[in-house]
Order: C-alpha cells, then sequence, then structure tokens
C-alpha cells in the first residue's frame, strides 16, 4: 500500500516544460523508469533504443478506434490502421528472440449503422504481417461490468446486446517465445480436488468423440490450466454433454481466467488523483490481467515495455513482481500521476517537474535528479507557463 499524504508528499507541475525532450525521464524507481511522450518518438530515442533486443515482454492496449474522439486520444478506420501498424517493427526490435508482444483492442462499430466494423482485426492482421510476427494465440477478455453500448443501438433501439469483451493477441518473432503456463495455474475447485482424491468420474466416450481415460482426472498437477477465453461462466451450461453432472459447471465457474472489471473505485491510484485534483485515467488496465502475462512470459529480472502505458499498471505490475520495466505515456497528466501506483521509497529519482518530500519539519526532496534537503513539505510547482 502507498504512503502518499502519510510519510511523504509530491508536487507535479500542471505540464511539461516546453522544448523539454521526452528521452528525458519523468520519474524512475529501482526497477523502472517512466517517460511521457509521442510513444513512436520515444521509441525511436537513444535510451530506448540502448534497450533493443532486451524486452521479454511488450505489453499494451494502445488507444481504440472508437467512432467517438477520447481525451485520451483514438483515430479511425484506415488511418487508425495505417497509425497502429508502424509499431510494429519498433516493438519487435525491442524484444529479445524468444520474446513476446501482447496487445489489447476493443471492438468497433460502424459509424450511424450497428454493425460492427472490422478495423481492429485489420489492424491485428497489418501488424502481425508488417512485424513479421507468428501470432501465438488469441485470448478473449470479457469484462462482465462493462457499460452497456453502443448506447444507439443496445440501450434505445434494443436491437444489440452489450458489446463486453475485448480480443489481446499473444504475438512473437519466435514461433515458441518463453511461456511456462504452470506459472499460471488456477486453484482447484473444492469438487475438483474431491474428484482427485476420491478417484470417482464418469470415464469413456464423449458425444465429442473425445475419450475420456480412467486415469484422466487422478492426477494431482497443482492446479488447472487456465483457457484463452475469460468469463465463460456467462456461456449456457456444458451439464448433459460432459458426465457426471455438474462437473461442466465446474469447469466453467473456474476457469474464468480473464474475466476482469476495471471498476475498482478504492485502488490507491485513484484516491492519489482525487486527492490531488487531478483526472483519474478512463481506461485503466486490471491488475490481474497484466500479472498473468507478466507471470506466463517473463521471468524475474526480465524487462517489460509498455507503449501506451496510462495510468502505468503495467509498470507497477511489473514492480511488484521483480520485472524492470519501461513505460511510455503521451498525456502528461496520466504519465505524471502514474507515480501514486509506487511506493514513495521505490521512487528514486524525477524531473524537474515532480518533486517528492518527506512529511516532517525536515524533508528530502526529488526534483529533477538531483536530491537536497529542504525544511517543510513540498509546496506547488509551478506551470510550464509560469
Amino acid at each position: 500500500m502507498t504512503r502518499w499524504g502519510k510519510t511523504h508528499d509530491v508536487a507535479i507541475a500542471a505540464a511539461l516544460k516546453k522544448g523539454r525532450r521526452a528521452s528525458i525521464p519523468v520519474y524512475e524507481t529501482d526497477l523502472g523508469t517512466a517517460y511521457c511522450g509521442d510513444s513512436l518518438k520515444v521509441l525511436k530515442s537513444r535510451p530506448l533504443q540502448e534497450q533493443r533486443g532486451k524486452v521479454q515482454l511488450a505489453f499494451t492496449s494502445p488507444p481504440f478506434p472508437l467512432n467517438t474522439k477520447k481525451n485520451y486520444g483514438n483515430l479511425q478506420g484506415e488511418d487508425y490502421i495505417r497509425w497502429f501498424a508502424k509499431f510494429a517493427p519498433l516493438l519487435r526490435d525491442m524484444v529479445t528472440n524468444d520474446g513476446s508482444i501482447v496487445i489489447e483492442i476493443g471492438n468497433a462499430w460502424m459509424p450511424g449503422q450497428p454493425t460492427m466494423s472490422t478495423h481492429v482485426l485489420e489492424a491485428f492482421l497489418r501488424f502481425l504481417k508488417k512485424g513479421d510476427l507468428h501470432l501465438c494465440q488469441e485470448f478473449i477478455w470479457y469484462n462482465p461490468a462493462r457499460l452497456p453500448s453502443p448506447i444507439e443501438w443496445v440501450n434505445k433501439e434494443r436491437s444489440r446486446v452489450k458489446d463486453a469483451f475485448t480480443r489481446i493477441w499473444w504475438m512473437s518473432p519466435n514461433p515458441r517465445p518463453k511461456a511456462d503456463n504452470r506459472k499460471v495455474l488456477r486453484e482447484y475447485s473444492p469438487s475438483m480436488k474431491r474428484l482427485i482424491e476420491t478417484g470417482k468420474y464418469n470415464a469413456g466416450a464423449r458425444p465429442s468423440e473425445h475419450h475420456i481415460g480412467a486415469e484422466s482426472f487422478k492426477a494431482d498437477n497443482n492446479g488447472a490450466i487456465p483457457p484463452n477465453v475469460g468469463g465463460v461462466d456467462a456461456l449456457p451450461s456444458m451439464d448433459g454433454v460432459i458426465t457426471p453432472k455438474g462437473f461442466a459447471e465446474y469447469l466453467e465457474e473456474t476457469t474464468n481466467l480473464l474475466k476482469a472489471a476495471n471498476t475498482l473505485s478504492s485502488d490507491g491510484y485513484r484516491k492519489f488523483c482525487l486527492d490531488r485534483g487531478a483526472p483519474v485515467h478512463p481506461a485503466r488496465m486490471p491488475s490481474t490481467l497484466v500479472e498473468f502475462f507478466v507471470k506466463f512470459l517473463t521471468d524475474e529480472g526480465d524487462t517489460v515495455l509498455d507503449p501506451f502505458a496510462g495510468s502505468n499498471t503495467t509498470g507497477a505490475v511489473a514492480q511488484s513482481l521483480d520485472r524492470r520495466w519501461l513505460s511510455v505515456e503521451a498525456d502528461w497528466t496520466y504519465g505524471a500521476h502514474s507515480i501514486g501506483r509506487f511506493d514513495p521509497e521505490q521512487v528514486t529519482s524525477t524531473c524537474s517537474e515532480i518533486s517528492i518530500s518527506e512529511i516532517g519539519d525536515e524533508a528530502t526532496l526529488f526534483s529533477g535528479s538531483a536530491t537536497k534537503r529542504i525544511t517543510g513539505a513540498a509546496g506547488e510547482l509551478p506551470t510550464a507557463a509560469e
């Protein structure tokens, strides 16, 4: 739990100074570095180019090709596809030979009519081709708390159902990238534990032409292998197809790995922003989703990169799992306030637009890469215009 406002305070300028180079870190921890600027430019800068071939996982969620303009920026149609494809060779060069690129993008709809756009699929395919990458696996993330949309067709006309999933593509320059599903096993349910203990279930042929052996479910493998589809408990029950009765329900209830909602209103980052009158990023990535891929595709000490970091959930998760991390966010307010995801003691340096002080009579202030002693807590920093 972060201790901002308890042991430390922070002052963040309203804007970056004019002419500031995007290759200068916004803040650093003992394991990672956060940058603020256009991702295409930052990825081509010297500090990031020095990391070429050293990143084990590039995990990100770029702006979606939505019809409605968002504050965090988004393009549409062919413009989006061309823009997105520019990142393919850059990210491919950043990852190791057995590294991975994992990208999540939401669905898009055609303007003015209740039909889905294929731009997301086209963007993925263009990215895959331009980067000369292998599609290792596709994942579906089901968000049970997503608001009904598109409003016109779901809420008003009532001719469509709620669009509640997004695609996640796992890609790599290598058909066999580093990965280990034993690091993301899920705990067996009580019924599965009893099945393993008793060894009693109906073996034999199934209508699907699969054959369930007499020993198939007796081995204890320390957990269940997760699927690539989240939220399967929202699908109709398969009972009657797989026996014994209730066993399919067990499978559905315990394999919702990628079922995650980003509605948590009590997280430390949100409180950090609200306490300082700063806007909370509207499209925060659930930490459980990031954690799954970081554990699945990396080891301790590996480097994780997020070129569209937003509130830097990726960096915070990587930090908590002892991975090195690099993040890039174009918006200064979102990028700077993402520092609230880290404990003050983890921050080793900041840019001149951010200062950190210890609360008390005498404090240590981080302002730029230098550290100095001051009396009292940090005040408000001047804006770029001042």
